[in-house]
């Protein structure tokens, strides 16, 4: 797919796609608690698991990488939202689990420290955490409230390249849980690259 498509187009493909489904995510609903991590190698050299952030007031999760274009645009937006998050006493957890050269661990730490990420980049070759969550997308965003529970699951914004935001989702998601308040969009589209699952082989 071009990333050059129009965002009515992208969503008007996402939707036939999920549709089949009956849901945008086909493994969790809002309103679940979310899967947990567990020692996951970050670009600091460190484990990092759910027990980390399990006092935060909000959780934000976000699936990403470094090949994408559509995870590249929103890089100075997490750096952002990772500001705010801190701010008012959440935290910001960005995961890859693409496999190739470009997505691996050296790579990853090259993107940390030319972007000055000041949030966990986490690696997850197994794959494990994203199929947890049911992500199938890069960037794809899930918001956690203090009980861990989802309370949105999607897009960040309204705009992949973010030239033209107009609605904030996961900021909205964020506000709704401070102030003990149902987001009124809970769910979006996530707009992205696939994200490049290990294929399995059935035997006969």
């Amino acid at each position: 797919m071009s990333h050059k498509l129009t965002f009515a187009a992208l969503v008007f493909l996402a939707i036939i796609e999920t549709s089949l489904g009956g849901q945008f995510n086909q493994v969790l609903s809002v309103g679940d608690v979310a899967p947990e991590w567990s020692e996951l190698e970050g670009v600091d050299g460190k484990k990092h698991s759910y027990v980390d952030v399990a006092s935060k007031k909000f959780v934000i999760v976000a699936f990403t990488c470094n090949s994408c274009p559509y995870a590249v645009d929103v890089e100075d937006r997490l750096m952002a939202l990772s500001s705010k998050a801190k701010e008012l006493g959440g935290a910001l957890i960005t995961i890859n689990v693409n496999t190739i050269e470009a997505d691996a661990m050296p790579a990853m730490k090259e993107k940390s420290k030319d972007k000055g990420f000041a949030f966990p980049y986490l690696y997850d070759p197994t794959q494990g955490i994203a199929n947890a969550f049911g992500a199938k997308t890069t960037p794809e965003f899930y918001v956690l409230a203090a009980d861990r529970k989802v309370v949105y699951m999607g897009s960040l914004d309204d705009s992949p390249d973010g030239k033209t935001v107009a609605k904030r989702y996961v900021e909205s998601a964020i506000d709704a849980v401070l102030t003990r308040q149902g987001p009124v969009v809970v769910e979006t589209v996530p707009i992205g690259c696939r994200i490049r699952f290990a294929r399995t082989r059935t035997k006969n």
